[in-house]
């Protein structure tokens, strides 16, 4: 007997006991069904997890940092720091190890902006342009800053709170909910002399007063995209390039210290940079851990998030077992129908089985001839199942999608949905669900092919 032939008479059989099959079907469809949407869960939360980290860059960046910033001075009165100091020949190491895509310096200084009676005391933050492309960094108009033009600024999109009225001393945001009507695209008036700024307007303890520092009027500036409620990693500080920040503070503190560099024991400032801190982006996320290692063993601190986020994915895998298991207890039971089915189908065909056996058919096609039925009913269970797992799955994206990301604060689009179902996952619950067909009549397929011909042929 060929396969076609099997296949013929398997479908045949099963189209004769239409309700049955139908029943045992649905059985199947559920537990497909149910193992395929609870393990699309932990897909979806993972999915929604992983995605809200790479779209803020940090999946693949480790920040190294000196480690301090205490200095002692040497035999020729310079100051080195007692921990490894980051400068561009560090960086230059940094960029040279193995799967680092690039690496951005990170330079820091406190500076003070004014427009019309508002104010702004800030920590602006600088990095490479490249750096800021890199970690997303989205503008409600106007470009990032490069270091080819003079010295502009990114303003967060929340950094407006912080702007108060210094006539009034009063903070128009937290004292009365109304947002201080900063133009961020017109011009500032700039002081990066903050030091000086104070001792002028404060005074100090000597009886000489401080000459006022100047003052520098920068334009053309940015704000980050989204509104003064949006998170997002840039939005309560001041951003710019870096170059076009050194340019400008050595332009400010001609032949002076620039604070937070070293300097020599006569106060004069070196002819290189020292950097706080370290951007370092890893082409793959799977290398972050390797890279970091490195680095830590250059005598820098590392630290980023793959430790916590492997964490988490073990967290999410256990999840997606127990959502699983769960899922397993439909589908077993489904199993236990189609072994019923199949059993009683042996029965009432049990003179049809003896017939056959004596026409010659072999024991071989006719274990394979219930096996087929039972692949049958897995398949056609499976396939059917998945519609429907597709199915639930986009109720579940639709109604309950929304409002789980509005509760986990992902920033307005940062979930990608509750329920996510892989191509991968479909081929194997499908590939699975035959297989617990063919599995569920083993043993009546086994039964069948035992029984004797003789015997089977006097069943009334």
């Amino acid at each position: 007997m060929s396969f076609l032939d099997l296949l013929s008479m398997s479908a045949s059989n099963l189209w004769r006991r239409k309700l049955r099959t139908c029943l045992t079907i649905l059985g199947v469809i559920i537990g497909t069904a149910s193992i395929v949407v609870m393990l699309s869960l932990g897909f979806g939360l993972k999915k929604s997890y992983m995605s809200e980290i790479e779209n803020s860059g940090e999946l693949t960046t480790i920040n190294v940092y000196s480690g301090g910033n205490n200095y002692y001075y040497d035999e020729d009165g310079q100051t080195s720091n007692t921990d490894n100091e980051i400068t561009d020949e560090v960086i230059e190491q940094f960029s040279q190890l193995e799967h680092v895509d690039f690496v951005s310096p990170i330079l820091s200084c406190n500076i003070i902006f004014r427009q019309g009676v508002y104010r702004n005391d800030s920590y602006v933050t600088a990095m490479t342009t490249e750096a800021m492309v890199k970690k997303k960094l989205e503008l409600a108009s106007g470009t990032i800053p490069t270091s080819d033009e003079e010295i502009r600024f990114i303003f967060g999109n929340s950094s407006v709170q912080d702007f108060y009225n210094y006539k009034t001393n009063s903070y128009p945001y937290w004292d009365t909910g109304e947002l201080p009507e900063i133009d961020f695209e017109g011009d500032f008036f700039v002081i990066y002399d903050t030091e000086a700024f104070y001792n002028s307007e404060y005074g100090t303890d000597s009886d000489t007063p401080v000459k006022p520092p100047k003052k520098y009027i920068t334009g053309n500036n940015c704000l980050v995209a989204g509104d003064v409620e949006a998170y997002n990693s840039f939005s309560y500080g001041v951003y710019t390039n870096i170059d076009a920040l050194k340019k400008q503070l050595k332009k400010v503190f001609k032949n002076k210290a620039i604070p937070g560099q070293p300097t020599t024991k006569s106060g004069k400032p070196y002819s290189y940079w020292v950097y706080e801190q370290a951007y370092v982006q890893v082409d793959d996320f799977n290398y972050v851990s390797e890279v970091q290692k490195q680095i830590s063993e250059m005598g820098f601190q590392a630290n980023s998030n793959a430790e916590y986020v492997e964490s988490t994915q073990k967290q999410f895998n256990t999840i997606q077992m127990a959502l699983g298991g769960i899922g397993s207890v439909a589908l077993f039971v489904a199993a236990i129908s189609i072994a019923n089915t199949m059993m009683m189908s042996i029965y009432e065909r049990t003179k049809e089985i003896g017939i056959i056996k004596v026409l010659g058919c072999s024991l071989g096609n006719i274990r394979s001839l219930f096996l087929i039925e039972a692949a049958f009913i897995g398949f056609i269970g499976g396939f059917l199942g998945l519609i429907l797992s597709y199915g639930l799955s986009y109720i579940l994206n639709t109604f309950l999608g929304g409002a789980l990301g509005n509760a986990m604060d992902m920033g307005g689009g940062g979930s990608s949905g509750i329920s996510y179902i892989p191509l991968w996952l479909s081929a194997l619950a499908l590939v699975f669900a035959v297989l617990v067909g063919i599995i569920a009549g083993f043993l009546p397929a086994m039964r069948a092919m035992r029984l004797s011909p003789l015997s089977a042929i006097k069943t009334e």
